[in-house]
């Protein structure tokens, strides 16, 4: 095991270098409040974080990550542009022993600027690289964006592409709606069996056969839900060319350079995804400006798609070896984040986070 004095002092090297970069550094609470957390993520939040009942404050989690309570102190006080950078413990509940802590220091620096996303992006890519280039890492590049874009652009009801956008950060969610909605799975049994009863009465009928309330849900809220299923029913299937161009997508696996060739080629099919494409291809232009090959670099479309679900566009992560560990390092933009935590104003944000415990490890410590 790695001493903690070790992991500490790279820790603090790390911390110099985000700071040598013009970032400040801030602090966050290590208990925050649960509401905030749980509007973000819903209530899948509680199977990863700690989760205590304070008698003053309410509902309250250890610190699952940093970026949240900085959005909120950049939001209500910050600059613009901005750079900020941390160091602290986090906290992640797991569910089997394995080499995942439950507690660890992170170090992470954090960009607000909207006069140049994409040069954003990968100036921070490529810092990260070069702080982590003695380790020979596996990087690894994604863009949810594009994916997010060709959900919005399908043509289907809005009902079906809320749900897969709410599901997108839960692959086999995702896929299974994506498979029910595009006619290739059948409606489950449980729910087959709901609609045939909805059809022998109405919703309100059938409530009052039911008997007393015993759950949260008002009766106007059944119904509108039953009004749901009922018009999810009668919904046609995503049109087989489009659901192939998505699966397609889903399974984009490529060098950066060679990535943008396909989606250039699939763009006048999907002509929805074309803004998020040119959001692409001006970061590679970036990122190759910044000394990083992108003929080489990995890029999946579907990549970052199980991290904390605030990530909307690029997304990376470098990765050691050892597939049983988790990423040396990851990070991503936030757009929407900051307009949810912004009452109103937003900005283009971009960050990430270093495990010192692995670095230090992987040196050797």
């Amino acid at each position: 095991m790695t001493p903690k004095s070790a992991i500490r002092a790279q820790a603090e090297i790390l911390f110099v270098a985000f700071r040598a970069e013009g970032a400040l550094p801030v602090d966050a609470d290590i208990l925050l409040p649960a509401e905030t957390l749980l509007d973000l993520y819903g209530e899948d939040i509680r199977a990863r974080a700690y989760v205590t009942s304070d008698p003053l404050r309410g509902e309250m989690m250890l610190r699952p990550d940093f970026t949240v309570p900085v959005v909120q102190a950049h939001m209500a006080h910050g600059a613009d542009p901005a750079r900020y950078c941390y160091m602290g413990e986090v906290f992640r509940k797991q569910d089997h022993l394995g080499p995942r802590a439950s507690e660890y220091l992170q170090v992470g620096f954090e960009v607000f600027d909207r006069a140049a996303p994409e040069q954003a992006d990968a100036q921070v890519f490529a810092l990260f690289a070069r702080l982590l280039s003695d380790l020979n890492l596996r990087p690894a590049t994604g863009d949810i964006g594009i994916l997010m874009a060709a959900v919005r652009g399908l043509s289907t009801t809005d009902r079906r592409k809320a749900a897969l956008l709410r599901h997108i950060w839960r692959p086999k969610r995702f896929r299974a709606l994506l498979d029910r909605f595009a006619g290739r799975a059948p409606v489950p049994e449980a729910r087959t069996k709901l609609l045939e009863r909805l059809a022998q009465d109405t919703p309100e009928a059938l409530i009052a056969a039911a008997g007393t309330f015993t759950g949260l849900r008002s009766a106007q809220e059944i119904t509108a839900r039953a009004a749901a299923l009922i018009e999810d029913a009668a919904t046609a299937p995503i049109a087989a060319p489009e659901a192939a161009l998505l699966y397609d997508l889903l399974s984009l696996e490529a060098p950066a350079q060679a990535a943008l060739t396909h989606l250039r080629g699939i763009t006048p099919l999907l002509p929805a995804i074309a803004p998020a494409v040119d959001r692409f291809a001006t970061r590679l232009d970036a990122l190759k400006a910044s000394g990083i090959d992108i003929t080489t670099l990995p890029f999946q479309a579907s990549h970052g798609r199980t991290s904390l679900e605030y990530y909307d566009g690029f997304v990376f992560s470098f990765h050691a070896a050892d597939p049983a560990l988790p990423p040396v390092a990851s990070g991503g933009r936030y757009d929407a984040l900051t307009a949810v935590l912004g009452q109103g104003r937003s900005i283009p944000a971009v960050g990430g986070v270093i495990r010192p415990g692995l670095v230090a490890a992987l040196k050797g410590a």
